[in-house]
C-alpha cells in the first residue's frame, strides 16, 4: 500500500499523525515544507502518496500552492488541507483548490484518522475508476442488452454486410457505427458520417453523390460527395429514415447497382463502400405511412442492431458518469471532479429522455458547476432533483410556472439577504447569477468561449472578461 503523506512544520503534528496512524497499521512518510513534497515527488525513486495531509502556512511555501502543484501532476490524489487558522477565506480557498477535506487544528487525533480512511477509501475507487477508465474499450456498457450489441459487433467483424441500427437519440448510434468499422475489413479506409435531416434536401444529393461543374448556379468545380469521400471505407449515413423521398431512389439505385452519377454527370461512379444507416424512426411505420420506400428500407436492414435507451440500462450509469467526468476534466484543463454514492443513486432513478448524450452533458455541466471536488446529490442539476423520484415519467414542456419558480426564489433570497443588513446584495445575486448563467453555457458548447458567447447574446471579449472576473473554466481554442 502506498503512505500517506504528512506535511507540517510543526514536529508534534506529525509525531501525533505518524503514531496515530502506525496503530492503524498505515503506513506514512513526513516532510517539513512543501518544496521536500514536490522533490520527492519528481525524484519518483519512492512510492507516491495514496492521501496527502498537509498544513496550509509553512516556512517555504503555502499548503494551497502545494494543493495546486500536486493535483497538477496528480489530479486524482486526495488532499486534505490542515490550518490553525480557522477563516473563512482558507476553507473557500482549500476546497476552490480541489481539497478532499479542510481540517481546523487543533482536531481530534481519532476524527482526523476517521477522516484519513475515507481519504483512502476514495482514492483506491478513484484508483479502480481510473484502471478502468484507461483499460475501457470504445464503448463502455455492462448492461445485457449492451453486451448483446457487443456480441454483435464481434461477430460482424469479418463482415462488411450493410447494418442498420435504432434507438432513440442520444443512444451513441454513431459510436456503434464507428466501432462496427474499425472492426470490419474496410477498417483501414475512410469513415464518413452524414446526418440526412441535417441538410437541406436542394443540398443533400449534391453531399451525397457530388456535383460536376457547372451543374447548376455555384457550382465552379467539380466536387467529390460523401460516397467518393468514404471510397474503401465506411459511409454512416445518420437518421436515414428523415431521408427525402426521391433521395430514397438514388440510394437504393447505389446499393443495388454499385455505382452512381454525380449531379449533372453523364459518367457512372464504382461505389466500394460498406453503408451503416441508422434511425430513430419506426421504419416500418413510416413505409407504412408512405414516407419511405419498402424495398429501400429492405435493402437496409441485412443487419439490425438495437441500441437499448439509458433508462433500461441504468447499472451502466456509475460507470459512465466517471468517464464522463474524466473526459469532460480533460476538455476543460480541470482536476477532475468525484461523485458521491447518493449522487450517483439519485442519477440512476433519472428517466433521461436524451440518454447518454444528456448524461454527458449533465457531467459537463457539473463539471464546471459543482462548487466542490466531490459532487453531492444536492450539486446535481433541477432537472434531476426534479424528477429523480419519477423514472418513468415522460419529459414535459417547460411550463411558465417554471420561470416563476426561479423568479420567485431569486425575490426570497433577495429579501433575506436585504433583511441581514447586507450592502453587497446586488453584486452577490449578480455574480451567482452571471457564474450559473456562462457556466451553463460552457458545460452546454464543452468549454468553446465563442460559441457560449454567440449562444447567449454577449460578445467574446464580454465572456471573456467575465469568466475571468468569476473564476470559470473553459477551453480557450482561439475563442472557438
Amino acid at each position: 500500500m502506498k503512505p500517506i503523506w504528512i506535511v507540517d512544520d510543526d514536529a508534534s503534528i506529525r509525531f501525533v499523525l505518524e503514531k496515530a496512524l502506525a496503530r492503524e497499521q498505515l503506513p506514512t512518510r513526513s516532510f517539513t515544507q512543501p518544496r521536500e513534497v514536490l522533490d520527492a515527488l519528481a525524484d519518483g525513486a519512492q512510492p507516491g502518496p495514496q492521501v496527502l495531509v498537509s498544513d496550509i502556512r509553512m516556512p517555504g511555501g503555502s499548503g494551497l500552492q502545494l494543493l495546486e502543484q500536486v493535483r497538477e501532476r496528480l489530479p486524482g490524489l486526495p488532499v486534505i488541507i490542515m490550518t490553525a487558522y480557522s477563516d473563512l477565506d482558507s476553507a473557500v480557498s482549500a476546497y476552490q483548490g480541489g481539497a478532499f477535506e479542510y481540517l481546523p487544528k487543533p482536531f481530534d487525533v481519532s476524527k482526523a484518522v476517521e477522516l484519513i480512511r475515507r481519504a483512502l477509501q476514495e482514492s483506491q475507487r478513484e484508483d479502480v475508476a481510473e484502471q478502468q477508465l484507461a483499460d475501457a474499450p470504445e464503448m463502455l456498457g455492462q448492461a445485457s442488452a449492451m453486451q448483446d450489441v457487443f456480441r454483435a459487433i464481434g461477430r460482424l467483424s469479418q463482415s462488411a454486410v450493410t447494418v442498420l441500427i435504432t434507438g432513440e437519440s442520444g443512444t451513441g448510434k454513431e459510436l456503434v457505427a464507428r466501432a462496427l468499422h474499425r472492426h470490419s475489413p474496410v477498417a483501414g479506409g475512410p469513415f464518413v458520417a452524414i446526418n440526412t435531416a441535417a441538410i437541406p434536401k436542394d443540398l443533400l444529393e449534391s453531399e451525397l453523390f457530388g456535383h460536376e461543374r457547372g451543374a447548376f448556379t455555384g457550382a465552379q468545380a467539380q466536387r467529390r460527395g460523401r460516397f467518393e469521400q468514404a471510397e474503401g471505407g465506411t459511409l454512416f449515413l445518420d437518421e436515414i429514415g428523415d431521408m427525402p423521398f426521391d433521395l430514397q431512389t438514388r440510394l437504393l439505385r447505389v446499393l443495388s447497382d454499385g455505382q452512381f452519377y454525380r449531379v449533372g454527370g453523364h459518367a457512372p461512379v464504382k461505389a466500394h463502400v460498406r453503408v451503416i444507416a441508422a434511425t430513430h424512426q419506426n421504419l416500418e411505420q413510416r413505409v407504412k405511412d408512405g414516407a419511405f420506400r419498402e424495398d429501400l428500407m429492405h435493402r437496409l436492414n441485412v443487419i439490425r442492431l438495437r441500441l437499448p435507451p439509458l433508462r433500461e440500462r441504468s447499472e451502466d450509469i456509475p460507470m459512465l458518469a466517471r468517464h464522463f467526468l474524466q473526459r469532460s476534466a480533460a476538455q476543460l484543463a480541470v482536476a477532475p471532479k468525484r461523485i458521491s454514492d447518493a449522487a450517483l443513486t439519485r442519477l440512476a432513478r433519472f428517466a433521461f429522455p436524451g440518454n447518454v448524450r444528456q448524461l454527458e452533458n449533465i457531467c459537463h455541466w457539473l463539471t464546471v458547476m459543482a462548487p466542490a471536488q466531490l459532487i453531492s446529490e444536492q450539486d446535481l442539476p433541477p432537472e434531476v432533483l426534479q424528477e429523480g423520484d419519477a423514472p418513468h415519467r415522460a419529459p414535459q414542456p417547460a411550463a411558465t410556472a417554471a420561470g416563476e419558480d426561479w423568479e420567485r426564489a431569486l425575490e426570497r433570497e433577495a429579501e433575506q439577504l436585504l433583511a441581514s443588513g447586507r450592502s453587497d446584495v446586488w453584486d452577490l445575486l449578480t455574480r451567482r447569477f452571471e457564474s450559473r448563467l456562462i457556466g451553463t453555457a460552457l458545460a452546454a458548447t464543452h468549454g468553446r468561449r465563442m460559441e457560449a458567447a454567440q449562444r447567449l447574446g454577449i460578445g467574446r471579449n464580454t465572456i471573456t472578461r467575465k469568466i475571468q472576473e468569476l473564476g470559470l473554466g473553459g477551453s480557450d481554442e482561439n475563442g472557438l
